[in-house]
């Protein structure tokens, strides 16, 4: 026990990165961390972790390794940076909760990568992690074939559970992928917990598949020739692939089944009560089958000349497995050049270029609305080149230049977020973070310890994947996917090679790493950081309970409500519930006061245009509620109720507040994130 807990000692950082690592799992489970009141207060947790760590742990800047020290530079003028555009963006509120965001993913980022790490250690933490989405993604599963009400959990034909967004949910699962391949691989880890990751690899794409995610089909071959590429072990990843291979198309037929079923109508409760059973006895299958292999290496040694035979016949193995996949990839799905002019066609035009309404997502094409939102967050970038329109100002443009009937609140895309909304200071800022990581995690990957390589290069493809779907998803925003990828990304340059002391140079070790000076700013600065983290999550918690809790105390709600608005001056969020809520209980003259603030604090917020313009109707004041519903039109020119409404009002009738407001529940209950 002594000899297990060595490691531990040697980077006293471990421990307190375990601790990050249960928050991470805590917002992998309850919708991936997206809301903000899920997230804040693991922000401010987290928040503390560091400080702690700043304050006891000994260390030196100096000694970071420059990549990592860049990335971390970078990353902090992008947090700055962020936080600038709130004196620039429409939507202050939105742009606070945006660079607070930006804030957690520096925090996250500080706290793995400042201190050194041991392989043994580092192993723990990306073990205890990859461990823990795995057990998520096998609960996911569960609840999908033990639930009475299965389209719970579904979008459609998509499981969405356990992020809420079924894309969201492919990357909570798929993240973890890489990591249990290599884990699963290493001669070091315990042989039975080898099979552990093994196993819970075959549930992982499993669940992923179950998602019908197709940026995860498009990351994953890209990802793949990048792990070969730069992740150490590259033979030991092979065998285990070669053992989840005929695993994963063993469980296909019955996970593919449950989309197909419920496309053609059949009960969601038949369609999908087989299909937990074949992965979770296949995921034992491979367990066992990869803990036995394991066992039997570690009691069997091959000679050097053997294993030196052994790993050229599995690379020439390797290739041959990938040309034969290549073949049979393009005899099934056809020429590439035609896919991929087809698949362009679709993505440009929103939709499949045939009718395939019948077909499984993945065969539909690219069609979505993701180009129109790129054509919209690069025509903001082009309007505000320097800048950008704010953090997470991307609803408004969208709402005002978009093309289709979604009100997507964000761009679905990382490179497009950033040109859109922190203008070229922030691109070049991101920019010089990937670059950061990127050259400390190959760096890492080349030290002279086996295992610490490998769990570099199995860590750093946490965060490669997360940037490379991401690059066309809204991942930025979940805080439960977007600080595991800077977690683990700081955990790769943790690994990378440090400057030695040099004799004489006076350092003590029993130093923190901050200290003198640069102690007190780090305290102000951690002060300040706390304060941005707490007030709106102190906000957004007195929104909810008053959310939750108006129908038995109105009185209550309101003084929440108002107690919210004098927290978080920047949002609009508490002034429009207090609307709402005022117009449920009929306190007409409460709510028009409430949309006045709201407008006040957005101005291209369409919501409080539109129900000012409706109260002034509802009141008899035609010309106010035509020039405001006017004003809503265009802030929102696609939206059909508010073209009806003023189409109302210009003929001289009078709005229903009320059966307006049920055409808009309606809709948004039609509506999906």
């Amino acid at each position: 026990m002594r000899a297990r807990l060595l490691p531990l000692a040697d980077a006293p950082a471990t421990i307190l990165a375990l601790l990050a690592v249960v928050v991470l799992a805590i917002w992998a489970g309850t919708e991936g961390g997206y809301p903000t009141h899920h997230w804040y207060p693991g922000a401010v947790f987290l928040l503390a972790v560091l400080a702690t760590a700043a304050v006891l742990l000994p260390g030196r800047l100096a000694d970071v390794p420059r990549p990592a020290l860049l990335a971390g530079a970078c990353l902090l003028g992008f947090t700055l940076w962020s936080f600038a555009s709130i004196a620039w963006a429409d939507h202050r509120g939105q742009a606070w909760d945006g660079a607070n965001r930006t804030l957690l993913y520096l925090v996250v980022f500080a706290l793995f990568a400042l201190w050194p790490q041991r392989g043994e250690a580092a192993a723990a933490i990306l073990g205890a992690w990859t461990l823990a989405i795995a057990g998520i993604a096998l609960g996911a599963l569960l609840a999908l074939a033990m639930s009475e009400d299965p389209t719970a959990l579904l979008i459609a034909d998509r499981l969405a559970e356990p992020a809420g967004y079924a894309n969201a949910a492919a990357a909570t699962a798929l993240m973890a992928l890489f990591p249990a391949i290599v884990l699963a691989g290493r001669p070091e880890v315990p042989w039975w917990l080898r099979g552990v990751f093994a196993g819970g690899a075959v549930v992982i794409v499993a669940v992923a598949t179950l998602s019908l995610s197709r940026g995860a089909i498009f990351s994953l071959p890209l990802l793949l020739v990048l792990f070969f590429v730069a992740v150490p072990g590259r033979v030991r990843s092979f065998c285990v692939l070669v053992a989840l291979a005929p695993a994963v198309a063993a469980t296909l037929p019955s996970v593919l089944d449950v989309g197909r079923d419920l496309r053609a109508g059949r009960p969601p409760l038949d369609a999908v009560a087989n299909v937990a059973p074949p992965v979770i006895l296949v995921a034992a299958l491979v367990a066992l089958l990869v803990a036995a292999a394991a066992r039997f290496e570690s009691t069997r040694r091959l000679a050097p000349e053997a294993a030196r035979r052994l790993h050229r016949g599995l690379a020439v193995a390797g290739l041959a497995t990938a040309g034969l996949v290549v073949v049979v990839t393009i005899a099934l799905t056809g020429s590439p050049v035609a896919n991929a002019r087809e698949g362009w066609q679709s993505f440009k035009r929103g939709q499949p270029v045939t009718d395939t309404t019948s077909r499984s997502r993945l065969a539909r094409g690219l069609g979505s609305n993701r180009y129109d939102a790129y054509r919209v967050a690069l025509n903001s970038f082009a309007d505000h080149p320097l800048t950008g329109v704010g953090a997470d100002n991307f609803a408004q443009d969208y709402l005002r230049h978009g093309r289709s009937d979604e009100m997507l609140r964000y761009p679905h895309s990382l490179q497009m977020r950033t040109l859109g909304q922190t203008g070229l200071v922030g691109a070049l800022l991101l920019l010089g973070v990937v670059g950061g990581i990127g050259a400390a995690a190959l760096a890492a990957t080349r030290r002279d310890d086996p295992l610490g390589a490998a769990v570099a290069g199995g860590a750093g493809m946490v965060f490669a994947y997360w940037l490379v779907h991401g690059s066309f998803d809204w991942f930025w925003e979940f805080a439960g996917l977007g600080a595991a990828a800077f977690a683990m990304a700081g955990l790769a340059c943790a690994l990378a090679p440090r400057r030695p002391a040099a004799p004489g140079d006076g350092h003590d070790a029993r130093v923190p790493v901050v200290r003198g000076p640069a102690a007190i700013a780090a305290g102000v600065g951690a002060v300040l950081a706390a304060a941005t983290l707490a007030v709106p999550w102190l906000a957004e918690r007195d929104v909810q309970r008053a959310a939750r809790g108006w129908p038995a105390d109105p009185g209550r709600a309101f003084e929440r409500l108002d107690r919210a608005e004098g927290l978080n001056r920047l949002s609009d969020r508490p002034a429009l519930v207090a609307g709402s809520i005022a117009l449920r209980v009929g306190d007409l003259e409460r709510a028009e006061r409430a949309f006045a603030r709201a407008h006040e604090r957005n101005s291209r917020g369409v919501y409080a245009v539109l129900e000012l313009g409706a109260l002034a109707s509802q009141r008899g004041d035609r010309d106010r509620a035509e020039r405001l519903l006017a004003e809503a039109g265009r802030l929102a020119p696609r939206d059909r109720i508010i073209r009806a409404a003023l189409s109302r009002v210009r003929t001289g009738k009078r709005l229903d507040v009320n059966r307006l407001n049920r055409e808009i529940l309606t809709r948004a209950a039609k509506l999906v994130r």
